[in-house]
């Protein structure tokens, strides 16, 4: 669908989602946030800006409390519920709401439970479980988990706070929008995560209160993408692979849209677009390099819709948000290993050295003259074809990238070591 087609199918309808834009009260919201969350920076990014002299702007919720903008929806619930919270609350979440929940409860002192999709990263799960919230581990999705807490709610009494379809958590996160609107006067684009769609419908509500213009479009990871469908025209929408880990955007694996964010998104979303995991990798190594920041993948799909190259020109300033930080550690120390190997930046090389005191030394010495830096060195005695006095060794190397990787090369050449071709490490 074309940017004209996706304005006329979005923001132009009238229907239930334009009834339900009034019932967003943001400021109340506001105002339950106050003394509990941070007011988040918007920081300028070397990301290659939109032609006609755009520029582009990162809304950096990865650095609210619990590393997410969840803490926005889950503090207005609690406000909302007033003395109803008190019997405790109940919720579902692959991570970012669930910490949000049990930051919130343990804040205004009620229990709170949580379920968890099966296959959470392990620091998500212990990062709920330090809150002091109880989580119970079932489902292979959110959907299934929400199946299972909102079963615990109606048998205990508790309160289930939805992770997305709540008129109150979607008041929260549109508490964004307020803030974006007062530091950037000249906002013209907002590009943000989609999943449930708390995120977009309470941003476009408050956006569209206040009057301003501003375009909004929603990131979907492709492997997972209901709203995309529903906005190709699927009445059913169902994402068949909204499993946790159908995408290392987990946070955005929503298998439906919502009652009441579905409508919304339809009413107040400009475009929605989808991006490959691939493409969601490179964003988290991006955010990591040029802007100092840790996304999770579903905090760096903005970008990575904006490094694409698929969003249309826009004058003014366009703003991503960066959603959230909760990015499991081997996942992110992977993608920057697998980032230097694409770049040319690490290499393994094999080559051969006599095998008697001091050869190794030489050889690594001579590396140390290139300026490459030694990450590993292996010697490798099986399965090759050695002369009885020589022995293997791989050598994996951090280069500046592929022509001093070159200069390297040339030098154990001219040394007479013969090397055999370099390999991705």
């Amino acid at each position: 669908m074309t940017h004209g087609e996706s304005r006329a199918a979005g923001a132009q309808r009238p229907g239930a989602g334009a009834e339900l834009v009034a019932s967003v009260d943001v400021r109340a919201a506001r105002r339950a946030l106050e003394g509990a969350a941070v007011r988040t920076p918007l920081l300028a990014c070397a990301l290659a800006p939109p032609a006609r002299g755009g520029s582009v702007a990162l809304k950096a919720e990865c650095l609210q409390r619990t590393g997410s903008f969840k803490l926005r929806g889950a503090l207005a619930k609690l406000s909302a519920l007033g003395d109803r919270a008190a019997a405790g609350l109940v919720t579902a979440s692959a991570g970012n709401h669930a910490r949000a929940v049990a930051y919130a409860a343990r804040l205004r002192g009620v229990s709170c439970e949580v379920f968890m999709p099966g296959e959470v990263p392990a620091s998500k799960l212990a990062a709920v479980q330090q809150l002091g919230a109880r989580v119970e581990l079932g489902g292979g999705s959110v959907d299934e988990a929400l199946e299972l807490a909102a079963a615990r709610a109606a048998a205990t009494g508790a309160t289930l706070v939805h992770p997305f379809d709540d008129l109150d958590v979607i008041a929260g996160q549109g508490t964004v929008a307020l803030e974006l609107i007062e530091d950037a006067p000249q906002l013209r684009r907002v590009v943000l995560p989609l999943g449930g769609g708390g995120l977009a419908g309470g941003v476009g509500a408050a956006l569209r209160q206040v009057g301003a213009e501003v375009e909004i479009v929603g990131v979907q990871a492709r492997s997972c993408a209901p709203y995309a469908r529903l906005w190709e025209g699927d009445a059913a929408a169902d994402a068949p692979n909204a499993a946790a880990g159908a995408t290392i955007a987990d946070g955005i694996a929503v298998k439906r849209p919502g009652a009441i964010t579905g409508p919304l998104v339809r009413e107040l979303l400009h475009e929605v677009v989808t991006v490959g995991e691939e493409e969601i990798a490179d964003a988290m190594v991006f955010l990591v390099e040029h802007a100092k920041l840790v996304a999770e993948g579903a905090g760096a799909v903005a970008v990575a819709a904006l490094r694409s190259g698929r969003l249309p020109e826009a004058e003014g300033l366009t703003v991503a948000v960066v959603s959230g930080g909760n990015v499991d550690s081997g996942l992110l120390a992977g993608l920057l290993l697998r980032h230097e190997t694409a770049e040319g930046r690490r290499v393994r090389l094999f080559t051969r050295v006599p095998d008697r005191p001091g050869a190794l030394a030489e050889l690594l010495e001579l590396v140390a003259r290139a300026g490459a830096n030694l990450v590993s060195v292996e010697h490798v005695r099986e399965a090759l074809p050695l002369h009885v006095r020589e022995t293997g060794v791989e050598l994996t190397l951090q280069t500046r990238g592929p022509a001093h990787t070159g200069e390297l090369l040339a030098s154990l050449a001219e040394a007479g070591y013969e090397v055999s071709e370099p390999r991705m490490s």
